[in-house]
């Protein structure tokens, strides 16, 4: 059942860091994306920001969802903006936004049980598993082996920190602590980070107290439209996961209240909006999903709290560099966690439809798209776009379902 905030009787401090333990959850990954691309991450960050309000309002404020930077566009945006420019990039991104209004039209016209036909609870389970894991060898490898071995054995230290706070608030805390696991174990993996000297102060002192963004308005470039707007085909069927996923967390069934075709117009206009202002396209967030499986706080409220926090960074540089300071273990400790449920969920959603394990059938096209989309396996469909991790499962799944035999 969804929980709201009379249900739960939670005061507005209380909601205001139940918001703050959404924005230190997306944070990294939506900064990240602007640091990979050449784009400004204050940009990033209010246009996150402003298109997570524009997605609530079109989905009526249904859907407890976040939306951050996405990584399916780093390659393209790299190109363009290497080769053209940030405007141009924004042009594209614009125009992929576009597409996802076409594809929401597409979904009008065809009914969302069709398209649903395609994701049985055997192809989205899966699919919600290699979400889950598919950044698992990125958190290892960057956030907590990182650059200096000589430091591996710290790094653990705090990464057990942060893992050991969250269990512990999560299983054994009583009232309204148990609701910010991921907050909690943030600050005592920080604490610890200090301890060990991994904390950088330089980086909050040199910070201006406040700043504006650095916004390019978009330009247009059919070059630049032909390596961006088709790759909103791809995460088209990454939105189906993440809104599948998110979902299952919640106990809700978006595809028919607000509706996939609202979800995905809420998608389109909030990476129109950032591609206007020179932001990187817009996606829903695992991060932030990962967050509501392990609060069971699901009241959409607070993530609309947690985009105005995110509007309210990009803003002031001081901030900023205070969350940029978190040290890389930290995060990563917070991620194995949040990853860790996502996957869980997508083992629970097999599990509750019943999945026959001895059939040949089942056992094909679960083993596949687990292999496939873990594997890093990569294929070019187009310059600049890949299928690969869910967007490559998915499409295994939904193939292998349709053209193998049930009944044999």
């Amino acid at each position: 059942m969804q929980q709201n905030i009379q249900e739960t009787k939670l005061s507005p401090w209380k909601i205001l860091l139940l918001g703050i333990q959404h924005v230190f959850a997306m944070f990294g990954a939506t900064v990240l994306v602007p640091a990979l691309t050449g784009l400004d991450p204050a940009v990033a960050l209010f246009t996150a920001g402003v298109g997570t309000l524009i997605f609530h309002i079109v989905t009526k404020g249904k859907v407890p969802a976040f939306l951050g930077s996405s990584f399916a566009f780093i390659a393209a945006i790299q190109t363009v903006v290497q080769n053209q420019g940030i405007p141009y990039a924004g042009g594209g991104i614009i125009v992929a936004g576009l597409l996802y209004l076409v594809l929401a039209g597409l979904v009008l016209i065809f009914g969302v049980e069709r398209i649903r036909s395609f994701f049985p609870p055997l192809v989205t389970g899966p699919m919600i598993m290699v979400i889950g894991l598919t950044l698992s060898p990125t958190i290892i490898s960057s956030n907590i082996v990182g650059a200096d071995i000589g430091t591996i054995g710290q790094r653990w230290v705090v990464v057990l920190a942060v893992v050991a706070t969250m269990v512990i608030v999560s299983i054994f805390v009583k009232g309204f602590f148990k609701l910010v696991p991921v907050l909690l174990g943030i600050i005592v993996g920080y604490i610890v980070s200090i301890l060990f000297g991994f904390v950088d102060f330089s980086v909050i002192k040199e910070a201006p107290l406040f700043a504006l963004p650095s916004f390019q308005l978009a330009k247009f470039d059919i070059k630049a439209i032909s390596l961006i707007a088709p790759i909103a085909i791809v995460t088209f069927m990454e939105h189906i996961g993440d809104m599948t996923t998110n979902g299952a967390v919640v106990g809700k069934d978006f595809f028919q209240d607000p509706g996939l075709h609202r979800t995905l117009i809420g998608d389109g206009l909030a990476t129109m909006f950032a591609g206007l202002l020179g932001g990187p396209s817009n996606t829903t967030y695992s991060e932030n999903t990962g967050v509501l499986a392990v609060t069971k706080v699901y009241n959409p409220f607070i993530l609309r709290v947690a985009a105005i926090f995110a509007i309210i960074l990009s803003l002031s540089g001081k901030i900023g560099a205070i969350l940029q300071s978190i040290p890389a273990p930290v995060m990563g400790g917070v991620s194995i966690l949040l990853f860790g449920m996502i996957a869980s969920v997508g083992l629970r959603t097999l599990a509750e439809a019943k999945i026959d394990f001895t059939h040949s059938r089942n056992l094909i096209i679960i083993s596949l798209m687990l292999v496939m989309g873990l594997s890093g396996v990569e294929f070019d469909i187009i310059p600049g776009a890949t299928l690969s991790g869910m967007s490559l499962a998915a499409l295994i799944g939904v193939v292998l379902n349709k053209i193998l035999p049930e009944n044999i």
